[in-house]
């Protein structure tokens, strides 16, 4: 899904993100979607999910 947003994203990592570096991925909310990018390259491509599509998934995750 691509969407196109007219206001800049207000991105986000884990609290439990150090500052090490690694692999940490950001996170972005607005309304009717959740934006993931890759923390250490965040001008590459972004994934974009329908908000009850994310909920799902973190449903199943939790299920696990």
């Amino acid at each position: 899904m691509s969407t196109v947003e007219s206001a800049p994203l207000t991105w986000f990592k884990s609290s439990y993100s150090g500052n090490e570096g690694g692999a940490c991925l950001e996170v972005a909310v607005t309304p009717g979607a959740i934006h993931i990018r890759d923390s250490k390259t965040p001008a590459r491509a972004q994934l974009v999910f329908p908000s009850s599509e994310w909920a799902a998934f973190v449903r199943f995750a939790g299920e696990r």
